[in-house]
C-alpha cells in the first residue's frame, strides 16, 4: 500500500504561504483545513485562500470543510480549486451529506466524509460507495499541534475493513498528532493518507521529514 502525505498548511507560515507551499513538493496532497468558528472553535481560511494557492501548486487540494451546512459552499471550493473536499457527517442531516457529495462529484472532484472522534466508524457506512476518502480525525479538530489519540486506531481498522469489502478504491486518511511514530501506528492500523502539519513544517528538513512519514 503507497503512503501519501498531505502536510497541513495550517502549520505553514501565513505571510509566506506560496513558499512554504512550494517547500512541501514532494508529498501528495497539499491539506487545507478551513474552519467556520462554527463547528469549531476556531475560525481559518476559506474559498478565496483556495483560489489564491491553487496557481503555487501542482499538487492535489485537499480540502477538510469544518462547517456546518457544507452543502453551501462546496460548489465554490470546487471552483476555486480544490480536488477533494471532504465534509463532516456530524455537520448536517445525511440527505445533506448525500447531496453535498453528490455536487462535488458533478464537478469532477473527488468526495469524502469525515470522522470526529466521539464519532462511530458505522456512521461511514451510509457514505461509503459514495465516497473516495474517508478522514478519521485523531484528535479534536479545531486546532493544530494536539496530540494523537491511539485509541482511534480501532476505529480506524473497522473502517479499513469496510473499505476493503465495499469500496476498495476508497483512501483512509487520518489527520491529527501525526508524526514518524505516530505514523507507523496509523499505517497499521489501516491508513494511507497521513495529514502532518507541525512535524513537517517544524522540520529542519521538509523532503527528509515526508520520506520517513512514508515509512522509507
Amino acid at each position: 500500500m503507497q503512503i501519501k502525505i498531505a502536510p497541513s498548511i495550517l502549520s505553514a507560515d501565513f505571510a509566506n504561504l506560496q513558499r512554504d507551499i512550494q517547500r512541501i513538493s514532494t508529498a501528495d496532497y497539499v491539506h487545507v483545513d478551513v474552519m467556520d468558528g462554527i463547528f469549531v472553535p476556531n475560525l481559518s481560511i476559506g474559498i478565496p485562500v483556495v483560489q489564491s494557492i491553487r496557481p503555487v501548486t501542482t499538487l492535489p487540494l485537499d480540502v477538510h470543510l469544518m462547517i456546518v451546512q457544507p452543502l453551501r459552499y462546496v460548489e465554490r471550493f470546487c471552483d476555486a480549486g480544490a480536488d477533494l473536499v471532504t465534509c463532516h457527517v456530524e455537520a448536517d442531516t445525511p440527505e445533506n451529506i448525500h447531496l453535498a457529495l453528490e455536487k462535488i462529484h458533478t464537478k469532477g472532484k473527488k468526495a469524502g466524509v469525515v470522522l470526529k472522534p466521539n464519532t462511530r466508524a458505522e456512521a461511514v457506512l451510509p457514505f461509503l460507495h459514495a465516497s473516495d476518502i474517508i478522514l478519521v480525525m485523531t484528535v479534536e479538530p479545531g486546532f493544530g499541534g494536539q496530540k494523537f489519540m491511539p485509541d482511534m486506531m480501532d476505529k480506524v481498522r473497522a473502517i479499513r475493513r469496510y473499505i476493503d469489502a465495499q469500496n476498495p478504491a476508497c483512501e483512509l486518511e487520518v489527520d491529527g498528532g501525526i508524526d514518524p511514530d505516530t505514523a507507523k501506528i496509523a499505517v497499521e492500523a489501516g491508513a494511507n493518507v497521513l495529514v502532518a502539519g507541525s512535524a513537517v513544517y517544524k522540520a529542519d528538513d521538509i523532503p527528509a521529514r515526508i520520506r520517513q512519514l512514508r515509512g522509507l
